[in-house]
């Protein structure tokens, strides 16, 4: 069996808070902003996301490294734990504010595409930062990232796009 380390647990929570706050808050601010409602409405609603979200990402965090530990060593330790569910509730909380930003700024239609746009060169870069980090090849990473990232963002798009269609 392998040995986790905290760093990795806290790579992978940063890596993973920061690509589900970007696809979540950019999928379901654009299902609103397509909808047609108010620019003030789809700002609440995105800082309610986001802060019900990153909580939840962080207690999961937690909840999940506390699980892995008791698994693979039968015993339990707190304190990473809780460390891995800070990063995951920091790096979901501020990602969240990369597409939702656009909503305080601009008309709900220039927003929602700089929402996508700000989003998908967001997961770029951190595809880049990821690869950096670990010594693999930045372009791949980055374009992983963003492609992979992107396809999500669109179907979250899509279906804010049908469901408000009803």
């Amino acid at each position: 069996m392998f040995k986790r380390t905290p760093s990795v647990s806290y790579f992978r929570n940063f890596i993973f808070g920061v690509e589900d706050s970007l696809v979540s808050t950019v999928g379901l601010l654009s299902g609103i902003a397509i909808a047609g409602v108010p620019r003030e409405t789809i700002f609440l609603t995105g800082t309610i996301l986001i802060l019900v979200e990153a909580f939840s990402m962080a207690a999961g965090a937690f909840l999940s490294e506390s699980s892995a530990e008791e698994y693979e060593d039968g015993v339990d330790k707190p304190r990473s734990d809780l460390i891995s569910g800070v990063v995951m509730f920091c790096s979901y909380f501020f990602s969240g504010f990369i597409p939702l930003s656009s909503y305080l700024i601009w008309p709900v239609d220039i927003a929602l595409t700089l929402s996508i746009i700000f989003s998908v060169i967001a997961l770029l870069i951190l595809g880049a930062i990821g690869a950096r980090i670990s010594g693999t090849s930045i372009v791949k990473d980055a374009l992983r990232m963003a492609i992979i990232g992107g396809i999500a963002i669109g179907i979250g798009v899509g279906a804010g796009a049908i469901v408000s269609a009803y």
